[in-house]
């Protein structure tokens, strides 16, 4: 009996905790800081990141969160997981975003809802190519391995993004072909794998890696064109990771609140010829697909990272608030400077937010695979908004917090017989507040917004998903600017060009709040959100 089967459990979900012992059934090979891990399930380093795992886990359990975490695939008797739910409408993007956001309240970045993206996005390449072959073998492995996935409820780590090497060669002209991910073997049994991704989420407390390319290819990169499942721990893989959050660390402003407990580890997947059997390949070779499988998948990652970003803006605007309290302002809304800067950092949160959730309404199906996409321009201008906004929600909540965050004596301090009174009594502001609870909260937000790991989470944020240049040229290219030249066209009585195929003219978008309306298959339903989210919804 394989090590899957003895894992199934007849569509049963995980816990947390039972998330953490299955990392004991795997051995994969991880250095972190220079070591190699014996166990990753006991690893000091990497708990940060296990711990946010669990909780996707532990939500799906909750009976008050279940309904949002929890889907219902078609043709399944079982519910699955939302961060592994192939998406069936509309609703089920609107579900997707709120369970991302209400996961990143709690850990600020819960990286399983990764794996939701790429599944969604090898979905619809499969049947792409099924429908370009005119066969069903694509969409039968894909739907076999989903099956596993579900029914043994794994977290998913997304080898996408590759070494690069030279930036201005393409993959066949690299002095060194290790520096994309690529195929060096055929044979009937499967494929043989080599190659580095450099930026894989939580490598190294996942079960499987999910291995994609990173762009669009050419004839001549046909051996870079490669999708495929392999396990942590196949022969020939080796992972290089960062730790997650700041375990152990003992900065010079105290022992980090928030990213002790939560974080997130990126590594360097190393693959030394490893072997995929085809049932685990889902296409090798297939070029001319590659471009659609990325766009499909950074259409579907962008839409899920404005939730998890809303997720952290709830963390900021609810530290903010909680400062100007502890300051000696219990009411910041009387306070012009501070109602403003709170009110800047909720905008904010809620405009990126607002464009997912619009992205999700105009979603629609995918013509192969019939499962729903989010629209790519509200996804990617929202994914834009929050790329270059973090800087802004970081300089807000400092506005509100004041230099206390980066200014306190540390948390020794506190225990020192020759200081710790008369810093408890200068350092008081709100005589409601004590005096700890004031400090708690302001390391609380220099964990957040000045320290390694803040800094860690603005370029995330930048870089994550494609550049801002990757989003604003997606903006352009599906924007329905043809539709606004033709609404000034009209009201002109004739066109300034008669070239109907001239270039501004060229994108249309029927049926966004004209035509056809918006009540069509696939219209959004939101199950309830559980009550105490944060938001002020129930």
């Amino acid at each position: 009996m394989n090590r899957a089967t003895q894992e199934a459990s007849s569509g049963l979900l995980m816990s947390g905790s039972d998330y953490r012992e299955s990392l004991r059934r795997y051995r994969p090979l991880v250095y972190v800081d220079g070591h190699q891990i014996a166990s990753v399930a006991d690893a000091p380093e990497l708990q940060p990141g296990i711990n946010a795992l669990a909780v996707t886990y532990d939500f799906a359990l909750d009976t008050a969160k279940a309904p949002l975490m929890i889907a219902r695939q078609a043709q399944r008797a079982s519910p699955v997981n939302r961060m592994l739910h192939i998406n069936e409408s509309a609703g089920d993007l609107l579900n997707k975003l709120e369970a991302v956001r209400l996961l990143c309240q709690e850990t600020g970045c819960a990286q399983r809802y990764l794996a939701h993206d790429a599944l969604n996005a090898i979905h619809q390449v499969s049947a792409r190519i099924d429908d370009a072959r005119g066969s069903s073998e694509h969409r039968a492995r894909f739907a076999e391995y989903l099956t596993q996935v579900q029914d043994q409820d794994l977290s998913l780590g997304i080898a996408m993004t590759d070494a690069k090497g030279d930036r201005s060669k393409r993959p066949h002209q690299q002095s060194n072909p290790d520096s994309y991910l690529h195929i060096v073997e055929r044979n009937g049994k499967g494929i043989v794998i080599s190659g580095a991704k450099a930026i894989v989420t939580g490598a190294a407390y996942m079960h499987e890696f999910l291995v994609m390319p990173c762009r669009n290819m050419g004839a001549e990169d046909a051996d870079f064109a490669v999708c495929c499942a392999v396990p942590v721990d196949a022969a020939g893989v080796t992972i290089v990771s960062r730790p997650a959050g700041r375990p152990g660390e003992k900065p010079e402003h105290g022992q980090p609140l928030f990213s002790r407990r939560y974080g997130q580890a990126t590594a360097v997947v190393l693959f030394e010829r490893v072997f995929v059997p085809w049932e685990r390949v889902f296409y090798a070779g297939d070029w001319e697909h590659s471009g659609v499988l990325t766009y499909n998948y950074a259409t579907h990652h962008r839409h899920s990272c404005i939730a998890a970003r809303a997720g952290f803006g709830d963390l900021l605007i609810g530290a903010g608030a909680l400062m100007c309290e502890a300051n000696g302002f219990p009411d910041p809304g009387a306070q012009s400077n501070l109602r403003e800067a709170m009110v800047e950092l909720i905008t904010i949160t809620e405009s990126f937010f607002a464009c997912g959730v619009a992205a999700s309404v105009y979603g629609q199906a995918d013509e192969a695979s019939g499962s729903f996409m989010p629209d790519p321009v509200f996804a990617n201008i929202g994914k834009l908004l929050l790329a270059t906004k973090i800087y802004d929600m970081h300089r807000l909540a400092h506005e509100v917090s004041g230099g206390l965050i980066v200014a306190l004596p540390g948390p020794d301090e506190d225990h020192n017989p020759a200081t710790a009174a008369r810093l408890a009594e200068v350092l008081r502001a709100n005589p409601d507040v004590p005096y700890e609870k004031r400090i708690e909260v302001a390391r609380f937000m220099e964990d957040l917004t000045a320290s390694y790991q803040a800094g860690w989470y603005s370029v995330i944020s930048l870089h994550g998903g494609g550049s801002p240049a990757a989003m604003k040229q997606e903006i352009w290219r599906n924007y329905p600017v043809g539709d606004k030249v033709a609404l000034v066209e009209r009201l002109l009585d004739r066109g300034l060009v008669d070239d109907p195929a001239r270039p501004i003219t060229r994108n249309r978008q029927p049926g966004r709040c004209c035509d056809s309306g918006c009540t069509q298959p696939g219209q959004a339903v939101m199950v309830p959100l559980p009550a105490g989210d944060g938001r002020g919804c129930g």
